[in-house]
């Protein structure tokens, strides 16, 4: 007589499935003959019940499973059978932090643009990807980028930044006084800022765009590691 351990089938509720795990190395009949006293016992709890037939790590036994799921509707009137999904390939976030650091960023080539000097009043700048500013932004300037943008002086232009639906992106400046900020599809015009007080950055919170001081409330403080954007 097997004991519990030794039983060829194993029965258990798993969601609203019987999730049914055998041994594949046992033979068809003796697995058959295993399954009918746990499926007796739920009698009218079997009828159209979902079923998975588990092999456990035996990767050819979609066979095996084809038989003994006809065994089980044809004697239990069990409803849909099939053998256990695919588990999703885990990302070893320790490798990938490992690469990275490894490789300092080697294998990544950076789409940002990087300008120096002023953008006056009536110029426009248009970046891809992300867009760094090594000076001021005047009034009638515009500057647009796919990315963030980044002010290494005075905003007091328009800046359109996550261009055309990336609301992910921020806008970042030393002296923060831009006319207008738009951030994604939403735009906002006279954010309060507090004038002086160093570098601060426009992003969206809900469904609008608030300012708040970069060196306070960093937004990028909590990675673990450094990503890429």
């Amino acid at each position: 007589m097997d004991s519990n351990d030794d039983l060829p089938v194993k029965l258990k509720g798993v969601g609203d499935s019987l999730w049914v795990t055998i041994d594949p190395t046992q033979s068809l009949e003796r697995l058959q003959n295993a399954l009918v006293k746990p499926f007796e016992r739920l009698k009218h709890l079997a009828v159209n019940a979902r079923v998975i037939i588990d092999p456990g790590k035996s990767a050819d036994s979609d066979e095996l499973i084809n038989e003994l799921g006809r065994f089980l509707k044809d004697r239990f009137e069990v409803g849909q059978v099939s053998k256990p999904p695919e588990k999703k390939k885990t990302v070893n976030k320790e490798r990938i932090r490992n690469q990275d650091m490894g490789n300092a960023w080697h294998h990544y080539r950076s789409e940002a643009l990087m300008i120096a000097g002023r953008v006056r009043s009536g110029q426009k700048i248009v970046a891809k990807n992300h867009l760094i500013i090594m000076g001021d932004l005047n009034p009638g300037a515009e500057v647009i980028a796919g990315g963030d943008i980044l002010v290494m002086g005075t905003l007091s232009g328009k800046a359109q930044a996550g261009q055309p639906d990336n609301e992910a992106a921020i806008v970042m400046a030393l002296q923060f006084r831009p006319t207008q900020v738009q951030i994604g599809g939403i735009v906002a015009a006279g954010l309060a800022s507090d004038a002086g007080a160093g570098p601060e950055f426009a992003y969206i919170d809900g469904q609008s765009i608030v300012v708040d001081n970069y060196l306070t409330n960093n937004p990028f403080k909590q990675l673990t590691w450094p990503e890429v954007r």
